[in-house]
């Protein structure tokens, strides 16, 4: 008979996890109290978090992997900075969904297959967004592929933080002023 040992550590629960997540960016959070609702400030930190690790991922890829060269697919060929785009878009896209649905917008009451489709309609804007702008930034004002990568992102976090609340995770609510 074999000796089966339990690691506690190994299995922890992921509401821990997330929960652990959320303790900790709520105790950054007290001095902020004043000027930022917790939803806002912990959307900042998870997307930011989420935000540095895709542009980590995508210097990493642009320069270490693809070699800033055009990737040929035999059908069609990618430009280096768009290819190294779409090569970090699966891991930011569930990074990014799990700290969203478990951490940032967990006063949501919408089931997670319906969060899930709604994040994937905002993703798909965000990504044809940074498409258009990464052209735009890239191939018209001839930034530095990298650099047009972090400008980009500051117009794609505003529409995302925008589209989830309102949209995808359902907890704000729209109010026109009059």
């Amino acid at each position: 008979m074999k000796n089966q040992q339990t690691d506690n550590s190994a299995h922890v629960k992921p509401s821990s996890f997330w929960t652990a997540i959320r303790r900790m960016i709520d105790w950054f959070y007290t001095p902020f109290r004043q000027f930022i609702p917790p939803e806002t400030f912990r959307y900042a930190l998870t997307g930011g978090a989420n935000l540095a690790l895709d542009i980590f991922l995508y210097f990493l890829v642009y320069n270490f992997v693809l070699h800033q060269q055009v990737l040929h697919l035999g059908f069609v060929a990618i430009s280096a900075y768009i290819a190294a785009f779409l090569i970090v878009f699966p891991v930011t896209f569930v990074t990014g969904f799990l700290l969203a649905r478990n951490v940032t917008f967990t006063a949501s009451i919408l089931r997670g297959r319906v969060q899930l489709v709604r994040y994937a309609l905002s993703v798909g804007g965000s990504v044809l967004l940074n498409y258009l702008l990464l052209k735009l930034f890239v191939e018209v004002l001839h930034f530095w592929p990298t650099i047009a990568k972090a400008f980009t992102a500051v117009f794609v976090v505003t529409y995302s933080y925008l589209f989830q609340r309102y949209f995808t995770f359902k907890t704000g609510i729209f109010k026109l002023r009059r």
